[in-house]
């Protein structure tokens, strides 16, 4: 049986469009919503925020390329922390509980451990950060380019 800690959990979140319209009418009556004024933003996500870099999809190395397939069809990963929870010790990815984001191995070739590179996941669709550093630095990788 599988861990349910090494099924990646990218969920699609429902527009605000669904949202919206399962809302809208109940009973015949339309409901309308007022937004909550957002929390203050903290130090640490102001931190997050910042030091949180950008890839291209193509600038990145060829094996994390391999890494994001495995995570898609979800697995076999070379190793066994391979999807595990990343905790987030360093403050540098945005604040979220925990077991929100889960952290696979880059294969570095030439290295006889697993070496620095990572991919950490969110839970939204195509959340993926890219590290070649063990943590220093992410950069959340764009599809779009």
């Amino acid at each position: 049986m599988l861990d349910a800690m090494k099924i990646p959990p990218r969920i699609a979140r429902i527009g605000a469009l669904g949202a919206l319209a399962a809302s809208l009418v109940i009973g015949g009556t339309a409901v309308t919503a007022t937004a909550t004024p957002a929390a203050p933003a903290t130090v640490a996500s102001v931190r997050a925020l910042a030091d949180v870099g950008d890839i291209c999809y193509s600038k990145l190395p060829s094996q994390a390329d391999d890494t994001l397939d495995l995570i898609e069809k979800g697995g076999p990963y070379p190793f066994p922390q391979d999807g595990t929870v990343f905790q987030n010790r360093e403050g540098i990815l945005p604040a979220q509980s925990s077991g929100y984001y889960h952290e696979y191995t880059v294969i570095t070739p030439g290295s006889d451990d697993r070496g620095a590179r990572r991919v950490v996941t969110g839970k939204k669709t195509d959340e993926d950060y890219y590290t070649a550093d063990h943590y220093e630095s992410f950069d959340l990788v764009d599809r779009g380019c």
